[in-house]
């Protein structure tokens, strides 16, 4: 089922020399169950792709629809927070949270009851290879993939359909790198999920469902 759309979407920006046309007319659709790879050089519009399908940016022309509602009609805030989860590179951890606090946020932030929420927290925790005596860690008393399996586990728990990685292995040791994609692959092939994944790296690229390529803004859907 199609999760989220993007139609004819362009987004334009003014710098301090110039106006830049970041994304031109990109049109796409993502699907529950399946991974998503947007490759392209760096500057090619990748990442600001990647805000307009999150909300975090409103395109200039054209629309983002989430289950048939534009971006521009619905409270992007609550959008993000119960549908559509964005996973970073830099992994976005609070830093003064324990890897336990950190996925219990968004949580409470549904005002979940706080048994199920800590059984709802340790339960992703688990399933994404974090242990047990790890819950308590500060973000900076964990490795790069620790970390960033946190960040996976807290966009779990929050029951969030479609998960937006920017290129999340892009701070990690080859192993750990593997890891988080297999997570991440697991995420829509068993949890149903839309999964799409900013990268350079090919050899990811090529373990996702369909590929699609930005050069210059304009974006190519042409399938693997």
């Amino acid at each position: 089922m199609e999760l989220l759309k993007a139609e004819n979407v362009s987004f334009s920006y003014q710098n301090q020399y110039q106006t830049v046309h970041a994304v031109k007319q990109a049109s796409c659709s993502f699907e529950e169950g399946k991974t998503y790879a947007i490759v392209g050089k760096s500057g090619s519009g990748k990442t600001t792709l990647l805000s307009l399908l999150a909300g975090l940016e409103l395109p200039s022309a054209g629309d983002v629809f989430f289950e048939g509602r534009s971006t521009r009609e619905i409270d992007c805030d609550a959008y993000r927070r119960d549908h559509a989860a964005v996973i970073y590179q830099s992994y976005n951890l609070f830093p003064l949270l324990t890897a336990e606090e950190n996925v219990l946020y968004p949580l409470k932030l549904k005002k979940i009851g706080k048994a199920e929420a800590k059984a709802r927290a340790h339960a992703q925790l688990a399933a994404v290879g974090i242990l047990p005596e790890e819950y308590a860690r500060f973000p900076l008393q964990l490795s790069g993939g620790q970390q960033q399996r946190v960040a996976i586990a807290r966009a779990l728990a929050a029951g969030n359909k479609i998960v937006l990685a920017d290129e999340p292995t892009g701070n990690l040791d080859v192993e750990s790198g593997e890891q988080v994609v297999e997570i991440l692959i697991r995420l829509a092939h068993e949890g149903g999920c839309a999964v799409i994944i900013i990268t350079h790296d090919p050899d990811i690229a090529a373990q996702m469902d369909e590929v699609f390529t930005m050069r210059d803004g304009v974006l190519d859907c042409g399938s693997k």
